[in-house]
């Protein structure tokens, strides 16, 4: 008995897609649109869909959390409780770690090391060696509540953690013993991050404010003036002058990014507005990429946005569709970014300038 043509088709793909799934790669094309922003900022062009390489995925389930730990390899965690190190340069799995009873919240990479944080909603902090062992090397309890903040000092010596339970704390990262205890009324914390070449914490808060803290005793040295909305995430420049800090919200009320300067003023320097729904992470782009520095952000309406970072214009927009709430944003190396996603693992684009400034999703895994 003959199958109908369409049948046919459906399972020959079946076959083709099981057939390339197990060499590693697989070549699609994937739905989603992006669009190149006219100097009048109003009107837009799209630009028709490209290739994607499909990679072997990292994660069985959703994946809250990416970052880059050397020029090719990542580091991610999310749903399935376990940090994968990937190449995403090679679309291969270097290795996973498991630890962790429930959801990775938060990963941070010491610098220029193999070594790397995890956090969860276990309220755990765990240290990880890309080159020992698949077993943590350090255990952290401290928190009350979900660990939802890592930060690492510059010289690698010390981490600062932050938790819903309104407290941060500072460890010896040599000892793992906790030296610092802070705590903060409604100060419910939900990013973290050193500022370079200082003794500076930037943090956010879901009582819609950012504050520097100074390391030196586990104290604010200054409050940044409240938003509207709860401050999902902070990023600080390499420089160290500015930083930036993203706002929940919905239906485009909120959902915006902000600059601030971190100098002597400390004042908001610019405002990002684009966003439909909740931006839940931005960060500064290589300054190589563009003659203007550039920002990009990512959002729960599944949109990665970049923008000139002095004038607050959306240069470019790219819709990741059917990836659902996008959860975290990394550079990968000088043109290439890693895009967390609820529903399509993490997304790896490329900046390209030979047709004018795009954002191209090049693989997914």
């Amino acid at each position: 008995m003959l199958l109908p043509e369409c049948r046919l088709k459906g399972a020959l793909q079946k076959v083709l897609h099981r057939r390339c799934a197990a060499m590693g790669k697989l070549q699609s094309k994937l739905r989603h649109s992006t669009y190149r922003y006219r100097p009048d900022g109003i009107t837009e062009d799209r630009i028709q869909a490209r290739m994607v390489q499909e990679y072997s995925p990292a994660h069985v389930d959703s994946v809250s959390v990416v970052a880059a730990l050397t020029p090719d390899l990542c580091v991610s965690g999310g749903r399935d409780k376990t940090v994968v190190a990937y190449n995403w340069k090679t679309g291969n799995v270097v290795k996973k770690f498991k630890g962790h009873e429930r959801e990775i919240t938060k990963l941070v990479c010491l610098p220029k090391s193999s070594q790397f944080f995890s956090a969860s909603r276990d309220r755990m902090v765990m240290m990880w060696d890309l080159h020992g062992s698949s077993q943590p090397r350090q255990q952290l309890a401290g928190h009350d509540m979900v660990v939802t903040g890592l930060a690492v000092s510059p010289d690698s010596s010390q981490l600062c953690t932050g938790s819903r339970d309104n407290t941060l704390l500072l460890w010896d990262v040599g000892t793992g013993q906790c030296m610092e205890k802070a705590s903060v009324s409604r100060n419910l914390v939900t990013h973290l991050c050193w500022v370079p070449r200082e003794s500076y914490i930037l943090q956010s808060s879901e009582d819609k404010t950012v504050r520097l803290w100074d390391s030196r005793g586990l104290q604010v040295a200054h409050m940044f003036p409240p938003k509207q909305y709860i401050q999902t995430y902070c990023e600080v420049s390499v420089d160290g002058h500015k930083c930036i800090s993203c706002s929940s919200g919905f239906e485009g009320e909120g959902c915006e990014a902000t600059l601030w300067d971190l100098r002597q003023t400390r004042n908001k320097i610019c405002e990002y507005k684009g966003h439909f729904q909740t931006v839940a992470s931005c960060v500064f782009l290589p300054r190589a990429l563009a003659l203007a520095p550039l920002i990009a952000t990512s959002a729960h309406d599944s949109k990665v946005k970049i923008w000139n970072q002095d004038t607050g214009a959306c240069l470019f927009t790219l819709s990741l569709d059917g990836s659902g709430p996008l959860t975290s944003l990394a550079v990968g190396d000088a043109s290439s970014l890693l895009c967390a996603s609820f529903n399509r693992g993490i997304h790896l684009l490329r900046v390209d300038h030979s047709q004018g400034l795009e954002l191209q999703e090049a693989a997914a895994f």
